[in-house]
């Protein structure tokens, strides 16, 4: 189904059920097809029309093992999106996910959570100094 579609009648299910945040959640997108990024900016546009001043937040999720694509995948979805922080993933492996600093770098992007697993309690906020230690040890 049109995932804008999706959106919008998820927006009007969370307004009638008065809720306060609405996590929508978009399958991995390949930032090298055109078709995807363009669902993705019509998402933000169904979600900017429907709840003004809405998105209040974009995160973009990256995989830690990821390495010099990261860049040019971020860089693309921060102009689809707005992207305004990061969530890093699978930094409970052997990925140290050094990237997302170049990332956070040339995109002035925050890191805000960090995952180091599979469950919800392995989301974390991200901290700088333990991120850095992580790095060097």
């Amino acid at each position: 189904s049109d995932p804008g579609a999706v959106v919008y009648d998820a927006i009007h299910a969370a307004q009638a059920r008065k809720t306060d945040v609405l996590i929508i959640d978009t399958a991995g997108r390949l930032q090298n097809k055109t078709n995807l990024m363009k669902e993705i900016s019509k998402i933000r546009k169904v979600i900017e029309r429907e709840i003004p001043g809405a998105p209040h937040e974009v995160l973009l999720v990256l995989d830690a093992t990821t390495g010099q694509n990261a860049i040019s995948q971020a860089r693309i979805f921060s102009e689809a999106t707005g992207v305004n922080g990061i969530i890093l993933t699978k930094l409970d492996g052997t990925a140290r996910g050094g990237i997302v600093l170049a990332i956070a770098r040339e995109l002035d992007l925050p890191v805000k959570l960090v995952g180091i697993g599979e469950g919800m309690e392995d989301l974390r906020e991200f901290s700088a100094e333990i991120f850095a230690e992580a790095l060097f040890s």
